[in-house]
Formats: structure tokens, sequence, C-alpha cells
């Protein structure tokens, strides 16, 4: 991973600066289960904003990062790609992060429908055994690195036989109302020195709460 990679600053200091900060979320830690997918906006400035111009999430709202929900000794935590890799995180911090921005208002947290729970153990293995791994901040399948929702998609494509779980579709970088290149997308992947890769099959954390797999089963508010 590239330390100069202008989305990991974004994303460290997302993470660090809310480690800090409170909200009242223990009673909804109840409604959670092992298997649970959680959706949030990180907020994360201009590279957030052009995910969320060409990306769609349930009910239409906006989220830039996903994590699932683990069982580690008899308190659940999430297993998540954020940062420089994937790594274990407390709830509370997960839940920090959407606590104290005034554009951010919830957490989403979605569940696989009942025919599909049987997945549930094998894909929460397959995502912790990715602990370490390093994020993929070139944002390509089958690279030995993970982004966010790419780290959901392969957790239940390999407790489903190898079989896509989850859609993909072609990714873009493009601004819609302009056809060119976001401009903080060409400045992220020339510092990675690699070409955008604009028509890839990939996957985000919108397309993945749209599926017709998943039931949201609860919004958390923050007042």
């Amino acid at each position: 991973m590239r330390m100069n990679s202008p989305i990991l600053k974004i994303i460290m200091f997302s993470y660090i600066c809310t480690l800090g900060c409170s909200c009242n979320h223990s009673h909804h830690e109840n409604d959670l289960q092992e298997g649970d997918l959680l959706f949030q906006d990180l907020n994360c400035g201009d590279l957030c904003n052009a995910i969320k111009a060409v990306t769609e999430g349930v009910n239409g709202k906006d989220f830039s990062h996903c994590a699932i929900v683990v069982n580690m000794k008899d308190t659940l935590k999430v297993v998540e790609a954020i940062g420089d890799k994937v790594q274990i995180n407390s709830l509370s911090n997960f839940f920090a992060r959407s606590g104290d921005t005034p554009n951010i208002k919830n957490i989403t947290i979605a569940r696989v429908k009942h025919q599909f729970e049987p997945l549930i153990n094998n894909a929460v293995n397959f995502a912790k055994q990715q602990v370490g791994k390093p994020y993929d901040d070139e944002f390509l399948l089958d690279n030995g690195k993970w982004y966010c929702s790419e780290l959901l998609f392969q957790a239940f494509k390999e407790a489903n036989n190898k079989q896509a779980f989850f859609d993909l579709e072609p990714m873009t970088f493009k601004d819609p109302k302009t056809k060119a290149f976001f401009p903080a997308w060409v400045d992220y992947y020339t510092q990675l020195d690699k070409e955008i890769p604009e028509g890839e099959q990939g996957i985000n954390p919108g397309l993945i709460s749209r599926s017709d797999k998943i039931q949201i089963i609860n919004i958390v508010n923050f007042k």
C-alpha cells in the first residue's frame, strides 16, 4: 500500500479523529447479530463525494463504507477493510464515525434473508481470515488486497460454493453530468501511477445495500 495514497490519508484521518467521539448507540447493539452488514457514510471529502455521485444505496441513501459483524469471544465487533489493511474494530469505534458530523445521521443495518443464513458462518470465518491483509487502494478484484465492499463480496462468494452471492457491475469514475473523470480520481490514480480502471467489474457499499438477498433491519439515528 502506498502511504502517500490520498484515500489512505483521508480514511485514516477520519478514523483516528473519531475514536474519541461518543454517541448513544449501546441500546442498538442488542439488535445486532453475527453476520449483519453495516453501512455508513465516512464523509471523506472529494473521493467519497465522487463515489456517491455514481452509486446508489438502498432507499436513496449514500454509503461510502461497509463492514460485517463478527463474534469475538462473546463480544460483537466488526471486520472491515479500512485504512491500510483489513482489521477488527469495536462497534463503538465504528458507530462513533457516524456520530458527530452534521452530514452523517445514521448507520443502516442489514441481514441476509432467512434462506441464506447457512452462509453466515463461512462468510464470517473468511472475513476473519483476511485480517491483516492490505487495503486494496487500486479497487481491483482478485489482487490479494481488499476494499470494504470487495471483502464482503468475496466472503459471501466463498461461503456460497465460490458462486457470486452479491452482484458486480462495471465501475465508473466519471462525473455523470460532464462524462469526464472526476479530478479527485485523476489525482488519486496519478499518485498510484496506475490507470483508472474505468469499466472494470467491481462493487460498492450502495450496490450491496440494494441486494435482494438482504433485508434492512434497522437504521440507527444519531441526535
